[in-house]
């Protein structure tokens, strides 16, 4: 299947920092990407070259066949883009305002009323649609940026960093409609909060100091947070040798007299031979907890070491 995205090669240059490197992926339909990484990693000019707004210094865009570069209006025509503050008018009312991007976007005269009226269901604006922009909370402008993103239904959607500032029930609500928008378009979403990704992306790629250097499934990068280790309390603790002879244990950290933390083999998932071990040796268990690396761990270690070649990092 052809891509709606294709990046090749993308460099970027400010002076003689370059802040992005060498960047190459796809994006195919129904996808919504994570584009992950800390801040200062070269997200946001990755989406600003994708959306047409500044032009890189070497590599190609194409946008469903259509080079960026060589038909830039035909291009963004079929891309929604929200950048990082969205782009409003605070002193206009939302229908205003949406009527006005339904005339920027070149929506035909009669069905522009038509196509306000979706944008503004689809992102729960009803209740506000005859308020001024200015006088709503930040959760509903960012709505209102996402609706004129979509007002003219492109089938690719580029978000950078949508619920930035967000308190925490306006960001439920915002990934909500980010997964609802997968549904019916290809979703390019920026952000460095891990817990963002896992709940509305079905592929990651990890950017860092201007390099990609990870890309999968959130499947993918949920492995590198697999189970570790395992605290393993016992009223009668046995020695370190009966414990290293536990299936799957490779080493034994002791904790106090009646708790030690067992290294795990990388494929040892399964408790169950540990804990039936210990209930038949008589060591009276009270406690074995699995323990996993948390995803804040897994980022901080793919952006921080040199894994050029895990996984599917380009």
């Amino acid at each position: 299947m052809e891509p709606l995205v294709k990046v090749d090669n993308l460099y970027r240059y400010y002076g003689e920092q370059c802040a992005v490197r060498n960047v190459s992926f796809e994006l195919h339909k129904g996808e919504i990407l994570g584009f992950l990484g800390p801040n200062g990693a070269g997200k946001t000019t990755t989406m600003r070259i994708i959306a047409g707004n500044l032009a890189a210094s070497a590599g190609s865009v194409s946008i469903n066949g259509i080079d960026i570069y060589e038909d830039p209006k035909a291009a963004k025509a079929i891309i929604g883009y929200l950048p990082e503050q969205p782009p409003l008018y605070q002193e206009m009312k939302v229908l205003e305002f949406l009527a006005y991007c339904a005339i920027l976007n070149r929506i035909d005269r009669g069905k522009r009323a038509a196509a306000v009226d979706a944008a503004i269901e689809r992102c729960g604006l009803a209740e506000v649609r005859h308020r001024l922009i200015g006088n709503l909370s930040k959760g509903f402008q960012q709505r209102v940026g996402i609706a004129q993103a979509i007002i003219h239904t492109p089938p690719i959607v580029v978000l950078d960093e949508p619920t930035i500032g967000l308190d925490p029930i306006q960001i439920i609500e915002i990934r909500q409609l980010i997964v609802e928008l997968g549904r019916e378009h290809s979703v390019i979403l920026s952000t460095h909060i891990l817990p963002e990704v896992q709940s509305v992306c079905t592929t990651v790629q990890i950017i860092n100091k201007g390099e990609l250097v990870f890309r999968g499934d959130v499947a993918t990068l949920n492995e590198y947070s697999r189970i570790t280790s395992a605290v393993l309390g016992a009223r009668r603790l046995p020695d370190q040798s009966a414990l290293l002879a536990l299936p799957g244990v490779t080493g034994v950290t002791r904790l106090d007299d009646e708790r030690v933390r067992l290294s795990l083999e990388p494929d040892a998932h399964d408790l169950i031979a540990v804990a039936r071990t210990a209930v038949d040796s008589g060591w009276e268990l009270f406690a074995l907890t699995p323990e996993s690396k948390s995803l804040e761990q897994v980022f901080i270690e793919l952006t921080t070491a040199d894994i050029a070649g895990t996984g599917e990092s380009t």
